[in-house]
């Protein structure tokens, strides 16, 4: 039976920094915050998974998660994971759905260097200095499609969650999607239709 996504506690400040070091093949369980995040790895690979699909992100990118969205995130190889939490609808231009977005030589340095306070609270002028670039910045963020949908058939989800599980799955495709209840045309076709 599924647990339910644990919700973190409201932080003190407009922006809230975390700074954290993961070990290859740690998985942050599922939970969700009442404020906006980007996850960004200075090294290694993450993979921030929601109902809605799975983001892949390489170095020099970060997924943008926001407020109150349940997800789960697992590392390839040795993560330096640095986090902005955000005040929901700080960075106005941004959706109200995940993405990966391109980080840019500035919002790296600015991101790394706020990742060296707790938080950033509006009263210091330095650090409404740093609150206001980082806003910009993420204003104009470009997005990434480094996205893979989680489908809504469930034959073709019963083939994505045993690739998932088992990635090295020895089966065919047409096995595994037999297996699942479907013919491999009738996953192919599903996989490649647009959502309506």
């Amino acid at each position: 039976m599924r647990q339910a996504a644990e919700s973190c506690p409201k932080l003190p400040a407009q922006v809230m920094t975390l700074t954290w070091e993961f070990e290859n093949g740690h998985v942050v369980p599922e939970h969700f915050h009442p404020e906006d995040q980007l996850v960004y790895a200075s090294r290694g690979v993450m993979t921030v998974h929601t109902s809605d699909g799975t983001w892949v992100v390489p170095p020099q990118r970060g997924v943008w998660i926001p407020a109150k969205i349940p997800h789960r995130v697992s590392m390839s190889g040795a993560v330096s994971m640095r986090t902005l939490y955000l005040r929901a609808r700080l960075v106005r231009s941004l959706p109200r759905s995940c993405r990966v977005v391109n980080v840019s030589p500035l919002l790296r340095e600015l991101l790394l260097h706020a990742c060296t306070f707790k938080a950033l609270m509006r009263r210091s002028r330095a650090h409404a200095h740093l609150i206001d670039l980082i806003v910009d910045q993420l204003e104009t963020v470009e997005s990434v499609p480094l996205q893979l949908p989680t489908p809504a058939d469930s034959r073709a989800v019963r083939v994505a969650d045993a690739l998932t599980r088992n990635p090295g799955d020895p089966r065919s495709l047409a096995r595994l999607c037999r297996d699942a209840g479907a013919s491999k045309r009738t996953i192919e076709r599903l996989s490649s239709s647009k959502p309506t």
